[in-house]
């Protein structure tokens, strides 16, 4: 494969770079991301995929473009008002790069569908805003064996993980179940800072930029937490567990699973 010359340009930035080069590049132009959530963490995830000319990027949500999302959700204008969150998610991208292959997707991702939608993709972005679908997402992931980023974002904390199978523990080694619901509060309630939603979101695109090109380091066995007040990151060690339901020994976990949907908790 090789690439023109209006490519080169596009992609000069990352080509110069020795860590990366022509092959990091194709490796991306390969790749093929799906982004679950097209809200204030898929919103900079996707367009910088979408910049970085990742092959194939699949970005799914069921709901339409409120007024409210536009504080965070920077993907959407104010034109798009009312319309398709995935489909508002898509033009934007393309307007950034006409080269990936965008798939909007308008669904809500359950225990009956998840297997099949992260099935053809190399890397997921968990950028959902409840614990439930998480959780989903987590299980999928592990089960099917694709690596994923999660991240969760409220008030003015974030924090950040990668699963990579066979390497460090999953969202539930960490976090065994979900809460009960209403037990969270909703970022409704309790609010968050909008450009929150970019630091992390970037943050998990730069993750699936490392997984497709193989290079430097992932958050696996880490949990990266931000404080945004202090301008803080904090990075915590993770021990996989034995007993985990799903990437355990003897998992209890074996198809993915719907909990009760939690209110908004996250995004």
């Amino acid at each position: 494969m090789a690439f023109s010359d209006e490519q080169l340009t596009r992609y000069s930035r990352h080509i110069i770079l020795k860590e990366f080069g022509v092959k990091g590049q194709k490796k991306l132009s390969r790749g093929r991301v799906l982004i679950v959530g097209a809200g204030g963490l898929g919103s900079p995830a996707a367009l910088y995929l979408a910049a970085a000319g990742v092959g194939c990027i699949g970005i799914i949500d069921a709901d339409e473009v409120d007024l409210s999302n536009l504080q965070r959700q920077i993907i959407h204008g104010t034109n798009d008002v009312g319309k398709p969150k995935a489909d508002s998610a898509r033009a934007s991208m393309l307007a950034v790069n006409p080269e990936p292959e965008v798939r909007a997707i308008r669904a809500f991702v359950n225990a009956g569908n998840i297997l099949d939608l992260i099935r053809d993709y190399d890397f997921i972005i968990d950028g959902t805003d409840n614990f439930p679908a998480k959780f989903l997402v987590n299980d999928a992931c592990v089960l099917a064996g694709k690596a994923f980023s999660h991240a969760g974002i409220l008030r003015f904390n974030g924090q950040l993980m990668t699963y990579v199978p066979g390497q460090g523990p999953c969202y539930r080694c960490v976090f065994k179940e979900p809460p009960p619901p209403e037990a969270v509060p909703t970022c409704r309630q309790a609010g968050v800072i909008g450009a929150l939603a970019g630091v992390v979101g970037s943050i998990q695109a730069m993750e699936a930029v490392k997984y497709l090109a193989g290079i430097g380091d992932l958050l696996t066995g880490v949990l990266l937490t931000y404080d945004a007040l202090k301008t803080a990151f904090r990075r915590i060690s993770l021990p996989r567990r034995a007993d985990c339901a799903v990437c355990g020994e003897a998992p209890s976990i074996t198809a993915p699973v719907d909990y009760a949907r939690a209110a908004c908790d996250l995004s």
